[in-house]
């Protein structure tokens, strides 16, 4: 038969009962913490090329996210290069993607659709500009394409926009005085091998692995682009004060290089968004970027640079709000 616990038992007894309930609910507190959730669902992340180092950037980062985030779904999606990643994002085509500077600036100064929405979240590395030619080539500076045939890139490309305004800055008309073609950096080295153009244009991460496979297989070199080009090319205005002088490190392409560093120009790729991206979402995927940089370097050697103290400079887009949370997270 039941009996009534004495006074001090049942203290005992409610005692030990809230002591177990505080331990149990600290445990859930520590195993399933409050807060905002994880972010889940799907995002589009706009790329590059099939053989460009976007694409492959895009794919390593991918994989990056799938572990920091597992229920986050991202979808890859090719492209021409910068230029149409930034149409993408700005439309609402695709949420995040990677592109140059002066692509960003170029769509701004258009004031095309979505412009103003256009947000940074990092600043990642640098595309070097490559004018590759045949090693037999007598072309030995931008000047000497007159005449020629050129390939620049899709008209959606960065390394198109690049193309043209160096070309301009040379004293040629991107249309008039050279023969150019559309072919990107997918096509290029077949049509330089198969002498069907003269010389390629290209802007990447060092180094491309298209152009790396091209320099085992054919004697090529790269053509230097000369400071007196970027001081002009400033003198344009506009996107272009967005290009700087650059040094392509002998090791980037041994074969073509033979031991020589290349004078050229750089210009710095950003990951981009828009102002409406869920703010915890861009937070947990700028933290990514940043976090995954030698993961990802350690294959795409370009992610290497991506420096958490230039990160913020995204100029001309401000932070996104997601991003600018992160980076004072971490601020000491």
């Amino acid at each position: 038969m039941f009996q009534a616990l004495p006074r001090i038992g049942r203290r005992r007894a409610l005692f030990g009962s809230a002591t177990a309930l505080t331990v149990v609910g600290l445990l859930l507190w520590w195993l399933l913490p409050l807060g905002e959730e994880s972010p889940s669902g799907t995002i589009i992340f706009s790329t590059g090329t099939r053989t460009g180092v976007y694409q492959m950037y895009g794919k390593l980062l991918q994989g990056a996210i799938a572990k920091d985030l597992p229920g986050l779904d991202v979808q890859l999606k090719k492209s021409d290069g910068s230029q149409q990643n930034v149409r993408r994002v700005a439309t609402g085509e695709a949420d995040y993607t990677i592109a140059a500077a002066d692509a960003v600036e170029t769509y701004i100064l258009q004031n095309k659709p979505g412009s103003g929405r256009l947000r940074g979240c990092s600043r990642l590395y640098d595309d070097y500009v490559h004018l590759v030619v045949p090693r037999s080539s007598s072309v030995r500076s931008v000047a000497d394409l007159k005449g020629r045939r050129v390939a620049l890139g899709p008209s959606g490309s960065g390394v198109r926009l690049i193309a043209n305004h160096v070309l301009e800055a040379a004293g040629l008309d991107p249309d008039t005085d050279i023969e150019p073609l559309d072919d990107g950096i997918a096509t290029m080295p077949d049509l330089l091998k198969e002498h069907k153009i003269d010389a390629f244009f290209w802007s990447g991460g060092l180094p491309t692995n298209a152009v790396v496979d091209l320099s085992k297989t054919d004697d090529i070199r790269l053509v230097p682009i000369g400071s007196d080009l970027v001081e002009k090319l400033h003198e344009q205005g506009g996107a272009s004060r967005y290009y700087r002088s650059a040094v392509m490190p002998a090791d980037a392409y041994p074969e073509a290089q033979r031991g020589s560093p290349v004078q050229t120009l750089a210009v710095a790729n950003y990951l981009i968004t828009r102002e409406d991206a869920d703010a915890k979402l861009t937070e947990e995927l700028t933290r990514t970027v940043i976090t995954s940089r030698d993961r990802i370097g350690g294959v795409v050697h370009a992610a290497q640079l991506v420096d958490l103290r230039t990160a913020i400079y995204t100029d001309p887009l401000p932070l996104h709000e997601g991003a600018s949370r992160y980076y004072r997270s971490i601020k000491p």
